[in-house]
């Protein structure tokens, strides 16, 4: 396996069977198998309280008055006993974006259902919870604000009345489509709509808070993908330095976005713990996290595609509308999916221009926050969706379209034209090994003979990019509370020859206690089974901005190559003491140091320096075996993954079910570090992405009430729900990255929905029956089919 060239300037040694490319089973799953995890809700120090939170009923509402009650005073705290704490607030730089202050209990409003309005603490969750229910709230109700296109117009009730409307932020992308407009041959204008999904990890948020008297620190453990993020978080909100914070993040039971945020429950725990000198935990419950837990991916679309009779794509316009809540979630802060959309909307095709307005829409919703894939796979579904419309207007097959349109190998790297610096990749194959996976001739042969059971069978593709791995070229300019910079790692020898490695993301199912000591072995040669990954904690860790956006791969990988490169220099001299050798004479492969005449291993070299210094080269470094490194890669744009999905359903038109015939991902990451981890990687996604084309929703009422708050209305696909997914790697590496590996942990997620509705809308064209709405449930399908139905007996009858 070829790797990219080494940023560093030293050359890559070759692959060994358990370094970058092996697939090796993962480490981590022996404890979890075994019931040996440890997550928050396992932590119990002696003397911890249990806390609950009473939660407001409506939607929108002020607070008239609370009473707690009596017998129960030093037990409850409401925002007014809360003097000193501010308010969450991620703010952006962008031009025009309005701040939100989030009370951490309310104060003076509520402005979504599950806001938390008092806390309560007792020596346990049920007696907490029967307290909760004894205190009095008075609330005057407000109209709420449910739809985000109604919260736009002019009138609409204000959730935050100093803006003047209920806008976050409006970005653009602006070009001239006029003489385009005029003279294209072929125009298609559609409205699409995502549905709000809530993201469901198995394991609920969860935090326990305690205050070290002697070391004058606050100790929070919390089920958080970005400990050193919470950690700044907290010191803003409770006025203390990051020194008198300590932020551990245990065993994480999924995370997918929802856990990649400071959370208001955090802050109250952090102060109640060192108030009252006793630990204080809190377990979100399902109810809990349904109701008043962040949500995603509610999206509107009205785009236009203009382009060629031949397919070829000359402009896209589009205007799209998100739905971000109540609040601006810190610290990716409610600019960040809109102001997306506009950027990565034209995806992986070429176009001569493009016009994109965006809106971030504050409702009575709890906050949005950036799920797997982000504002990919909203996107994806609006322009995949839009090229099949085109193809059917051309009279072509979809994916002939979209090879008319798909950015070419021999252009890479290739700056798109949203100034997207895609890489490296072969698109067009990319594209071409999902139509045969899915035998595309033989799908329309069997649309020709028909099904016995009636049903009606069609083939759906999308295509799409991934940027992942972005650094602080593209975060800077958010201006949000956080923009990565050089990822660290430290490594170290321990007396016995282990290896320790130290970084400051967080794996809760990235499978980085394996790839992380995959890359260990491919520097120094060090077993896989003698490595050990410390992640998690603020105390022990280098400062990072966390796990998401697809980039531990590439930045943690990339920062423990480097520092096991420094590691392998500082041993190779004292090897060459030990050997009795020149130190330009000597490598470090297979865990060993070997010279002309001999070797030695690391173990030895370990002993030597920690317990017989006297054997040491005088000229050592006094770093000795432990060493700090940065990383970044040599563009810090961010790396383009990419996948071409690909499906077969069918469709029964008296139910409106959908079943998921086929189904198959061509993708590249890249060189994969261990494919087996990154099969594991797609089908999760895939299960998620089916999840958001066919079953999840999170529908509010016109009072702001949710209309799913357990898991009997609110549907997750089951394993009788995903299909057997065929995966077909391709590895483009990277020119800018240590190993040209790239980031792929979203990707599964973007292509299904797009894929399955234009797989559906094959299925269906006969019938006039088009999908533009997610999810694509067999309510609304058999409605849809049913209403072209009632039409065409309409347009049947006599005049």
């Amino acid at each position: 396996m070829s790797a990219a060239p080494d940023p560093s300037g030293v050359t890559a040694p070759p692959a060994s069977a358990k370094g970058v490319g092996a697939r090796l089973r993962r480490k981590e799953d022996s404890r979890f198998l075994a019931g040996r995890g440890e997550f928050v809700a396992d932590i119990a120090p002696a003397g911890v309280k249990e806390v609950a939170f009473l939660r407001s009923p409506l939607a929108h509402a002020r607070i008239m008055s609370i009473a707690k009650p009596r017998g129960y005073e030093d037990c409850v705290f409401v925002h007014a006993d809360m003097a000193g704490i501010k308010p969450i607030r991620a703010v952006s730089s962008l031009k025009g974006f309005k701040a939100s202050d989030q009370h951490v209990l309310a104060a003076e409003k509520v402005r979504q259902v599950g806001e938390a309005v008092a806390m309560v603490i007792a020596r346990t969750r049920a007696e907490a919870e029967d307290i909760a229910e004894r205190v009095a709230v008075e609330y005057e109700e407000l109209p709420a604000v449910h739809d985000m296109l109604r919260a736009r117009e002019a009138g609409s009730p204000l959730l935050h009345p100093d803006w003047g409307d209920n806008v976050f932020l409006e970005t653009s992308v602006d070009a001239d489509l006029e003489e385009i407009k005029r003279s294209a041959p072929i125009k298609v204008r559609r409205e699409f709509r995502t549905a709000r999904q809530h993201m469901a990890p198995l394991e609920g948020r969860g935090a326990l808070a305690e205050w070290n008297t002697r070391l004058g620190q606050l100790v929070l453990h919390s089920a958080t993908q970005m400990p050193h993020i919470v950690r700044s978080g907290l010191s803003e909100c409770l006025g203390i330095d990051h020194g008198k914070i300590r932020v551990v993040a245990p065993d994480v039971g999924g995370g997918f976005g929802y856990k990649g945020i400071l959370l208001p429950e955090e802050v109250c725990l952090a102060w109640g713990a060192r108030k009252l000198g006793c630990p204080l935990r809190w377990l979100e419950d399902r109810r809990e996290q349904l109701i008043a837990g962040a949500n995603c991916r509610e999206h509107h679309y009205d785009i236009t595609a203009y382009a060629e009779r031949d397919g070829r794509l000359l402009a896209v316009e589009c205007e799209a509308t998100v739905d971000a809540g109540a609040y601006s979630s810190y610290p990716f802060s409610a600019c960040l999916e809109a102001a997306q959309v506009a950027s990565i909307l034209p995806g992986p095709y070429k176009m001569d221009k493009y016009r994109c307005r965006t809106f971030s829409v504050a409702t009575n919703k709890p906050p949005i926050l950036p799920f797997r894939g982000v504002a990919r796979t909203g996107v994806c579904f609006a322009i995949e969706l839009l090229i099949d419309a085109i193809a059917r207007e051309c009279k072509l097959e979809p994916h002939e379209v979209r090879m008319k349109n798909l950015v070419r190998k021999d252009e890479m790297p290739f700056t798109n034209i949203t100034n997207k610096l895609f890489d490296s990749g072969d698109y067009p194959e990319c594209l071409r090994r999902a139509v045969q996976a899915i035998d595309l001739p033989g799908v329309r042969a069997r649309q020709k003979r028909g099904e016995k059971d009636g049903r009606r069978v069609g083939a759906g593709l999308a295509i799409f990019c991934e940027q992942a791995a972005h650094g602080t070229s593209v975060y800077h300019g958010w201006g949000i509370p956080m923009v990565p910079g050089h990822e660290q790692c430290t490594a170290r020898l321990t007396p016995d020859g282990v290896l320790e490695l130290r970084i400051g993301a967080h794996s809760h199912g990235q499978g980085l206690e394996t790839t992380l000591a995959q890359v260990a072995n491919q520097i120094l040669g060090v077993d896989p089974a003698d490595v050990r990954l410390v992640h998690g904690d603020t105390a022990l860790t280098p400062y990072s901005t966390g796990t998401w956006g697809s980039r531990c791969m590439v930045m943690s990988g990339g920062a423990v190559a480097t520092a096991c490169e420094e590691i392998a220099r500082r041993a190779a001299r004292i090897g060459a003491k030990l050997l009795q050798t020149d130190p330009d004479k000597v490598r470090v492969a297979g865990g060993k140091v070997i010279g002309p005449g001999g070797s030695v291993t690391l173990n030895e070299i370990a002993h030597v320096w920690h317990l017989k210094p006297q054997h040491l080269p005088t000229d050592v470094d006094p770093g000795g075996l432990e060493a700090t490194a940065g990383y970044k890669p040599l563009k810090d744009t961010g790396t383009f993954s990419y996948a071409a999905h690909a499906a077969v359903v069918a469709v029964d038109t008296d139910t409106g079910r959908v079943e998921i015939l086929k189904y198959a991902v061509v993708e590249d990451g890249g060189v994969l570090v261990n494919p087996m981890i990154v099969d594991g990687q797609v089908l999760g996604g895939a299960a998620q992405g089916i999840g958001t084309a066919l079953y999840e929703e999170m529908p509010f009422d016109a009072n702001g009430q949710p209309l799913a708050s357990t898991l009997a209305d609110y549907i997750l696909p089951g394993a009788t729900e995903v299909p057997d997914i065929g995966i077909d790697h391709m590895e483009s590496p990277s020119p800018w990255t240590r190993f040209g590996q790239k980031g792929i942990g979203e990707g599964g997620a973007i292509g299904p929905p797009a894929a399955i509705a234009n797989a559906v809308n094959d299925a269906l064209r006969d019938l006039g029956v088009e999908v533009t709405e997610l999810p694509m449930t067999p309510r609304r399908l058999r409605a849809l089919i049913q209403s072209k139905h009632k039409s065409s007996r309409v347009s049947r009858l006599p005049e």
